[in-house]
């Protein structure tokens, strides 16, 4: 896997703030979706009164998610999860708190956080949850229909299609995975690409051909996404080769064009792949700096599910409060 370092110093601290009066915690979580809530629910059982910072996302991609019925033990809308999350968390000890982190400080200890605009912070130990978000396409259409018929998940929100039609957006691995699960019961599955072939790995593309329930539209482009107001009804796609227009008719949109994690901020002392997920340690959650753990879509790009993230929570939860009891702080 390729490592990529950070050297272009981006998110630096201003050297004029000063920590001398900032609050001090042993543990600081940032993130407050499932990886987040379930590491402060852990960390506070651990008597270890954590700080969550909500971010500028509150409960992450969980909140944009209608039905959920695929996290074990629990049926209703991701909302709803999530603040239960949040509940059970505070119950339990767990400060949360909104706010944005805007730099940090990971060379050395204690760690230092900024958030916006100039709120400082010290911490023995760190737990990075912000998460991923998946990429869209940018349109004024796209957002008036997200939760509407759009997606970026369609292992979360696919079987709410069932024996409807239906349109993937890319061409990669994860477009036809995705083509390929939705096939499963889905009256049909275009798959919307702006090219003549897809970037995909030749077994999947080979198992997507022989597939009868999956179409493709080549060197085609969502202009805009359709709908009567309330729900998505189509897409316009747009011939990128002959500028031509035509409406193709469908119940949902699953946009599977990549996701980009969230950890710019921590590039500068926090090693990741090429992609900016965060790598961790021997299926752990450490990082390459000591004292500093990550959980979730963060460094999750394979899974991406609400369940696992949870999962992860608890792990880095675990791994931290072991690592600052090997500490003499």
């Amino acid at each position: 896997m390729e490592v990529q370092k950070v050297d272009k110093v981006s998110y630096d601290i201003d050297p004029k703030l000063d920590f001398s009066k900032a609050e001090h915690r042993k543990v600081i979580i940032i993130g407050s979706g499932p990886a987040g809530c379930t590491a402060g629910i852990y960390t506070a059982r651990a008597d270890l009164k954590p700080l969550l910072i909500r971010g500028n996302d509150p409960g992450g991609q969980l909140v944009r998610t209608t039905d959920i019925e695929n996290y074990a033990g629990f049926i209703g809308t991701g909302p709803e999860l999530m603040m239960k999350m949040d509940e059970q968390a505070q119950e339990q000890g767990c400060e949360l708190i909104f706010g944005e982190v805007i730099a940090v400080d990971f060379s050395v200890r204690p760690f230092k956080l900024v958030l916006f605009p100039d709120i400082c912070y010290t911490a023995d130990s760190v737990i990075i949850a912000t998460g991923a978000s998946a990429k869209y396409l940018g349109l004024e259409s796209e957002q008036k229909y997200m939760n509407k018929g759009v997606s970026g998940c369609a292992t979360c929100d696919g079987p709410l299609y069932r024996n409807k039609i239906v349109s993937v957006v890319g061409g990669g691995d994860v477009a036809i995975e995705d083509a390929l699960f939705l096939s499963r019961f889905c009256k049909e599955v275009h798959v919307i690409h702006r090219r003549r072939e897809l970037r995909a790995s030749k077994p999947m593309q080979k198992r997507a051909f022989e597939n009868p329930k999956i179409i493709f539209e080549w060197d085609s482009v969502v202009d805009e996404i359709l709908g009567d107001g309330e729900f998505v009804n189509g897409v316009m796609l747009k011939d990128v080769k002959t500028n031509e227009k035509r409406k193709l008719v469908c119940a949902g949109v699953f946009m599977a064009i990549g996701h980009k994690p969230n950890t710019d901020v921590f590039k500068k002392y926090i090693e990741t792949d090429e992609v900016g997920y965060i790598i961790t340690k021997n299926g752990k959650s450490h990082t390459n700096v000591e004292g500093v753990f990550c959980c979730g879509d963060a460094q999750d790009k394979e899974y991406r599910q609400a369940i696992t993230a949870a999962g992860s929570g608890c792990k880095a939860a675990l791994d931290c409060e072991r690592w600052l009891a090997t500490q003499q702080i």
